[in-house]
């Protein structure tokens, strides 16, 4: 029985791969692991002695920064409840996970070859300190890993000699100090609104947030999920000539699809705003906005492709002609060019309409300045 709660305090092994370098394998083994978590160990009591009063929990796995930096820290929270299960004082007191049968021991501790080729590896480390500890020894962490955290030499040979790779630098780093290398790394990409997003949903998910992308799209951030206007809703309360618009709305799709791609890698869904419940909501890399129902007695419903340079299809107007002139149903965003295919067969099977897609060659806005589809052919 514990003599007081512990709480955890989550840090992470920082890995600078050298330019070129990918590491042969992702996951240790169960004897590696315990082997790297005693290397771990004797660095973290040299830098911060009363670490020695806690427990260490490692996970034997290298992961991406979006793998860890998810709502809730998956990685983080199921290395805690592994740890927490260990007897204490069991192995002295620190216990790592590494795979059995080349599988980790549960799901969020396996990482996704698709986030493999970054230049920096993390490996996650949790100390679990008795509540009586635990706000003294954070405030020493953070202090001096970011200071002094290079690991030590055995530790550095170890990891290079182990996962096949060189290393610029290998050090400790807080999770705070992991959420400010990634907020500066999104900055400079021009990323800001995105990662302010983000913070809300790791550290404030009871909150609201808002922001403006960097081409002018309000998002969102509330109860687990970012709200994006539509992209055709936008363009409606641009000024300029259609030929500037049509130019601007490919610029928000264009920014919209990089949004969506690090969003899904940090596990955060992303909607588009006031859309119907339900809305696409089996359609994965696909936002849809539906406007209107087909109606009877008028012309067929036809699928047309608004295309842009170097984006390729940037959205699909489900139209139908109605008294000679052609009435929008739905207007979908392929957020990814993998989506357009079940895009297609599932706008099909909603609206009635054959299954073909009428590629306009550019973007089309009707007389109103509105994302459109061409005038119907007189017969």
């Amino acid at each position: 029985m514990e003599a007081s709660p512990l709480v955890a305090l989550p840090i992470v092994l920082a890995l600078e791969l050298s330019p070129g370098e990918t590491p042969r394998q992702l996951t240790l083994g169960r004897d590696e692991a315990a082997e790297l978590a005693a290397l771990v160990a004797a660095d973290l009591h040299a830098l911060v002695p009363p670490v020695a009063e806690a427990r260490l929990a490692l996970a034997g796995a290298l992961f991406d920064a979006v793998e860890l930096l998810r709502p809730g820290f998956p990685a983080w929270a199921t290395l805690d409840e592994l740890a927490r299960r260990v007897p204490r004082g069991h192995l002295e007191n620190v216990v790592a996970f590494g795979t059995h049968e080349g599988r980790m021991p549960a799901l969020p501790l396996q990482p996704d070859p698709a986030y493999a080729e970054g230049p920096m590896r993390l490996l996650p480390l949790s100390l679990l300190a008795a509540d009586t500890l635990a706000a003294g020894l954070a405030e020493r962490l953070e202090v001096e890993l970011v200071g002094r955290g290079e690991a030590g030499e055995r530790t550095a040979d170890w990891l290079m000699r182990t996962f096949g790779v060189r290393l610029e630098h290998a050090r400790y780093l807080s999770r705070n100090d992991l959420l400010a290398l990634t907020c500066v790394q999104y900055e400079h990409v021009n990323l800001a609104p995105l990662w302010t997003l983000l913070e809300a949903a790791l550290l404030t998910p009871y909150r609201e947030e808002d922001v403006l992308s960097a081409r002018g799209l309000p998002l969102r951030y509330a109860e687990g999920k970012v709200h994006a206007q539509s992209p055709a809703q936008w363009l409606h309360g641009q000024a300029g000539d259609n030929a500037r618009r049509a130019h601007d709305f490919a610029g928000i799709v264009f920014e919209l699809r990089q949004y969506a791609a690090l969003l899904d890698a940090h596990g955060l869904p992303l909607a588009l705003r006031d859309a119907s419940p339900g809305d696409g909501a089996t359609l994965p890399g696909v936002l849809l906005e539906t406007l209107d129902e087909a109606a009877a007695g008028h012309g067929a419903v036809q699928l047309y492709a608004h295309e842009a340079p170097g984006l390729g299809i940037v959205a699909v107007t489900v139209a139908q002609s109605r008294g000679g002139r052609t009435h929008p149903l739905a207007h979908a965003y392929p957020l990814r060019p993998q989506a357009l295919g079940g895009l297609v067969a599932w706008l099909a099977e909603r609206y009635g309409a054959p299954a073909e897609l009428h590629a306009l060659g550019r973007i089309v806005l009707d007389a109103d300045g509105r994302l459109g589809a061409p005038a119907p052919v007189l017969h």
